[in-house]
């Protein structure tokens, strides 16, 4: 298992430990009632939580969970031992870095709103911000809930403090791809091996092959104007169609990985205007001349870090 990867699941353990209820059972009485509290380590300090009124359903559920988090536990020191032996060190964030996260979970529901727009998913900003807060939306198909749903999971996973230090890498792209498309493609976050084609355009895209693309994403780093390098990377990955499926939703990512790990802010397409970004894509695909989109982008798409600090990155 390469580094990104490990990174990836130890960001998902982290996250499903903070959200279980486990540690040290404490049943307490008051006003004729029982509560249940839980103790247990955060950090190397001890904490006390409330839980909930006392029911067996619940204590048993604790008991159950006390052990899913032991086995957790287990696995988040395996997969700390295995990145200290490929010699990965998990370093602390720049000021601005610290800034630009705070920037991109305040417009998190508007980034992920508009992305499943630009896929074409029928949602609402509304809507979108119902399924994000884990509320029930009857307007919507399943198949566009779990659309959104991945969106979330993919932006949680490039905000983790261990993956934004992470050079913006194919293993990175192919490990956001398979967020994105998780339980949709059995092909998800793997370089497709067959032809397809573009709706609305005649471009065909080639078969991409693994090395090659390795190196185009490894050449995008001698471009030193980080904005206009993370556009390139999401022209890049949209026009050579990497993946099977949801190659937009990716090179948006993949290319905010990039501007939020440099503190320069954020890149997304308004739901407005995706008719007009479309169209200038295919004049791209086509044409193979990018002025045009990139001015569109740089004017209607691209969100730069307000901050004083600017003189810092």
């Amino acid at each position: 298992m390469d580094i990104s990867q490990l990174i990836a699941e130890k960001a998902q353990i982290t996250k499903r430990l903070k959200k279980m209820n486990y540690g040290s059972l404490e049943i307490r009485e008051g006003n004729n009632n029982k509560y249940i509290y839980v103790h247990f380590r955060e950090d190397g300090i001890l904490v006390s939580k409330y839980v909930g009124e006392f029911s067996n359903e619940l204590y048993n559920l604790i008991l159950e969970n006390n052990h899913i988090a032991k086995e957790l536990k287990k696995r988040l020191k395996e997969i700390n031992k295995e990145l200290k032996r490929q010699n990965y060190i998990e370093s602390e964030l720049d000021e601005i870095v610290e800034l630009n996260l705070d920037f991109a979970r305040r417009n998190l529901v508007d980034s992920i709103y508009k992305q499943a727009v630009l896929e074409g998913v029928a949602t609402t900003y509304s809507d979108t911000e119902d399924i994000l807060n884990g509320a029930i939306v009857r307007n919507m198909t399943a198949d566009d809930i779990g659309k959104v749903v991945n969106l979330k999971h993919a932006w949680e996973f490039i905000m983790n403090k261990g993956v934004i230090t992470y050079p913006s890498n194919y293993a990175i792209l192919c490990q956001i791809n398979s967020l994105v498309e998780e339980g949709f493609s059995y092909t998800a976050g793997r370089i497709r091996s067959i032809p397809v084609t573009i709706g609305g355009s005649s471009y065909i895209p080639p078969l991409p092959f693994e090395d090659q693309v390795k190196q185009d994403i490894d050449r995008f780093k001698e471009n030193t104007d980080i904005v206009d390098r993370a556009i390139e990377a999401l022209l890049y990955i949209m026009k050579k169609q990497i993946f099977l499926d949801g190659n937009k939703r990716t090179a948006v990512l993949f290319a905010n990985h990039i501007l939020i790990q440099n503190g320069k802010g954020l890149l997304v397409i308004p739901a407005d205007m995706v008719d007009e970004y479309k169209k200038l894509l295919v004049h791209y695909y086509e044409t193979d001349d990018m002025k045009e989109i990139k001015n569109f982008i740089l004017k209607q798409c691209y969100m730069p870090l307000e901050t004083k600090n600017d003189d810092k990155i």
